[in-house]
């Protein structure tokens, strides 16, 4: 209840004005998906060449020499670390082959490496004991692999030199020495970035000091939280720079905006929104992440954007976009995917959140938002949220599966759960020390659900996270009285499932009344009752998007069907039912063919000349929607009867 209250005290907070001019583009997330996928092209490596977890990565301190106008980089990484094994005398980092290490200083003397496929190898003179800190720094330069797809650019803007990083997933090593991969976090780092004076930088963390070097500014920023190295940037230019103040509890976060001068005017409305986002997902998540240093917004030249650990690298300033961002702090950042197979932690999370500030900021656009998500993702048959292939960068970021049906399959969840539950385990997930600030698998989310709801959900997780496709429902009803009969038919679009359970909202309606109820979906054919006060006109299966499903049909089915020349009752029928020919005798022979909810044959009957009533016997039909054609010589009907039990 207090988290009601406090999301209440929230939205009657937000500044109106600033998000009154936000529209809902179906392409948002096609878009962001398209950006990172592009940006992350040609950085990928399998999980076996990550560097052997023999050590653990305590802090890294970074000085660079970064010159816009030039494309290269120079510096060094000193790398606080605790051996993990006993007998550790050597350390390897992860540096691209394209740059040059200059020396290696192990206490305060140079000591042997070999650096050699992307990887430098550090020989110690003794070995350094198990759980001993100890330290290393690595001098090198050069121009970091050109690979076209920015871990390391130099571009401009306006006529203005610019360089940024982008590392996502493995692009680190193409511009510093360090241990890629997610299986460990330095828990530290110190960024000491040397530029000419009239640039300004942005990265991790606060800024402590702009100290001026000559013709140059050293500009010292400190981050003091775990951080995989992917999340680690620079970007430098001549930014123009504002703030936004983010009130909440009693606290104050900064929003540290570095753009580009030519387009601070317009960004600045833009950025504006991310103040009641940011107070948004304080109420549903718990406090920023990153509360004690503060976030930040920087322009680079994507066309997307990247969550940089407390400083997001952003091309456009959209709502969509911001959101999607900044949810990564809690989902991607301060709980990174420990293996990018269940890289939907981040993504799908990240979706799901920008989805969370139409519904709260904007909820004239919340429907739409799930509308369009389940239309991308029923617009193929096939594809799981879990990610086959780590190699294929095309089905990582793939915006229908990482992005689109792993925020819904949350959204399911919710409903499934209710919100009590599905908010609290997601808060317990986000809460556990043993994930927090570090990495996490699918299997630790399900786990944190499972304890809240109270049941086991792995079935859920079977259909819908490694399980592929999604369901087409067929609903036939009828009322008769005060009761509405109807049975449930489900097909699937992917064999990889067999039936997809789930708890179903059906809408009952007339022109001036409707009720939405929900019934546990278990098996094709199921039938259930409902009592009605009103006579019903209409049925509506999931009027509000609520679940992923496809190609649905509702049908009234009338207590007995009359058509021309034709009598089927009764309908809805349990152990027979019967067909009456009107015209006594029938003057042509022909066939009736009997056909199951998904249009195959079952059985066929012939109809004699003169015979004028056939009667099906059906205490073998599953419960459930069928079909009947009659074919005569100069008559052919069709219609539909539904079978119950």
């Amino acid at each position: 209840m207090k988290k009601v209250i406090m999301l209440m005290l929230v939205c009657m907070l937000v500044p109106v004005f600033l998000l009154g001019q936000i529209t809902f583009n179906p392409e948002d997330l096609t878009d962001i998906a398209k950006a990172e996928r592009d940006a992350h092209s040609g950085k990928l490596f399998t999980g076996a060449n990550e560097i052997p977890a023999n050590y653990d990565v305590k802090w890294y301190r970074c000085w660079w020499n970064i010159d816009p106008e030039v494309r290269e980089i120079s510096g060094n990484v000193t790398t606080l670390f605790t051996p993990t094994v006993a007998g550790f005398d050597s350390l390897e980092l992860d540096l691209a082959g394209e740059l040059t290490v200059d020396s290696v200083i192990y206490h305060d003397l140079p000591v042997s490496w070999n650096h050699a496929s992307d990887r430098v190898t550090i020989r110690f003179p003794s070995n350094i004991p198990q759980n001993t800190a100890d330290s290393v720094t690595v001098y090198y330069h050069g121009i970091p692999p050109d690979n076209g797809f920015g871990s390391f650019v130099q571009d401009t803007h306006n006529g203005t030199p610019v360089i940024w990083t982008l590392s996502e997933p493995y692009g680190s090593k193409d511009w510093w020495p360090c241990k890629n991969g997610l299986t460990d976090k330095a828990d530290s780092i110190d960024i000491f970035i040397n530029t000419p004076s009239e640039y300004k930088t942005a990265s991790n963390g606060l800024l402590l000091s702009a100290t001026p070097a000559g013709a140059n500014t050293i500009y010292h920023w400190k981050h003091r939280y775990p951080i995989a190295s992917y999340l680690v940037c620079l970007a430098v230019t001549n930014y123009a720079s504002y703030t936004h103040q983010v009130p909440f509890g009693g606290d104050t976060l900064q929003v540290v905006n570095y753009v580009y001068p030519e387009d601070s005017a317009a960004a600045f409305n833009q950025t504006a929104a991310i103040v009641p986002m940011i107070q948004l997902f304080n109420t549903l998540f718990g406090i920023y992440p990153f509360q004690n240093e503060k976030y930040g917004h920087a322009q680079f030249g994507w066309g997307g954007g990247m969550e940089h650990q407390t400083m997001t690298f952003v091309g456009s300033f959209g709502f969509e976009l911001l959101a999607h961002e900044l949810a990564h702090m809690w989902f991607g950042d301060k709980i990174t995917c420990g293996s990018w197979a269940d890289i939907w932690l981040n993504e799908g999370f990240a979706t799901y959140l920008s989805g969370l500030c139409y519904e709260h900021l904007q909820p004239i656009y919340w429907e739409k938002f799930r509308e369009v998500r389940i239309k991308s993702i029923i617009s193929k048959p096939d594809g799981s949220v879990y990610c086959t292939d780590t190699t294929d960068i095309n089905r990582l970021f793939n915006s229908r599966l990482s992005y689109a049906k792993g925020g819904m399959i949350l959204h399911q969840l919710r409903w499934i759960m209710g919100d009590p539950a599905f908010f609290g385990a997601i808060n317990n997930y986000l809460n556990d020390t043993s994930l927090s600030y570090g990495f996490a698998r699918t299997e630790n989310l399900k786990s944190h659900l499972e304890s809240a709801y109270g049941h086991d959900l792995t079935w859920y997780f079977d259909d819908w996270f490694t399980g592929e496709g999604f369901p087409s429902y067929y609903i036939g009803w009828t009322q008769k009285g005060d009761t509405v009969a109807f049975t449930v038919n489900q097909t699937q679009s992917h064999p990889s499932v067999a039936f997809f359970e789930m708890t179903i909202p059906v809408q009952f309606k007339n022109a001036s009344r409707d009720t939405l109820i929900r019934f546990t979906n278990i098996f094709s054919g199921q039938s259930f009752k409902v009592i009605l006060s009103f006579g019903v006109d209409s049925v509506i299966f999931d009027p509000d998007y609520q679940l992923i499903s496809g190609n649905n049909t509702i049908g009234a089915v009338a207590e007995n069907t009359r058509q021309r020349g034709l009598q089927v009752y009764p309908n809805p029928a349990t152990d027979q039912v019967t067909f009456r020919f009107d015209r006594v005798p029938f003057m042509d022979s022909g066939k009736i063919s009997i056909l199951d909810h998904s249009g195959r044959l079952r059985e066929e009957h012939q109809i004699a000349r003169g015979e004028s009533e056939m009667t099906l016997n059906t205490r073998n039909y599953s419960p459930g929607l069928y079909f009947y054609r009659l074919a005569l010589q100069n008559f052919q009907t069709s219609g539909k009867f539904i079978i119950l039990r």
